[in-house]
Parts: structure tokens; sequence; C-alpha cells
């Protein structure tokens, strides 16, 4: 692996051999990373909106998980 920083980015470059799922995990968590860089949130208002997200969630798939 090689990793080359440039002004305006990061080049990694990887064997051709790396597993494609376990490259896109990591692709999809440094994207995470550089969306969630800049944010300041408290805890509690992460810990609401996942109950909000889970409650809808559930409520929209609730019929097809009991059948």
């Amino acid at each position: 692996m090689i990793v080359e920083r440039t002004k305006k980015e990061v080049i990694i470059r990887l064997s051709s051999t790396i597993d494609t799922e376990d490259l896109q995990d990591f692709l999809n968590y440094a994207r995470y990373k550089e969306l969630t860089s800049k944010v300041k949130v408290d805890q509690a208002e992460v810990d609401k909106l996942s109950a909000e997200i889970n409650a809808d969630w559930w409520k929209n798939n609730k019929a097809k998980l009991l059948k």
C-alpha cells in the first residue's frame, strides 16, 4: 500500500487482490469521517435522532417482519 498526500487530497494505492467488500467498508467509513469531520453535535441529540429513526423504521417494517 502506498499513501500519498497532495495539497487537495490523499491518494491511496492498493494491491488489486484486496477484497472489494472490505475496500467498500473502508471507503464508506472514510466518507463518513470526511462528512462528519466538522460537525459538532451533542451525544444526547445523536441519541434522540437515532431513537426517532429506529421508531420510524420499526413502524414501517413491523408488519413485514412479524408475519
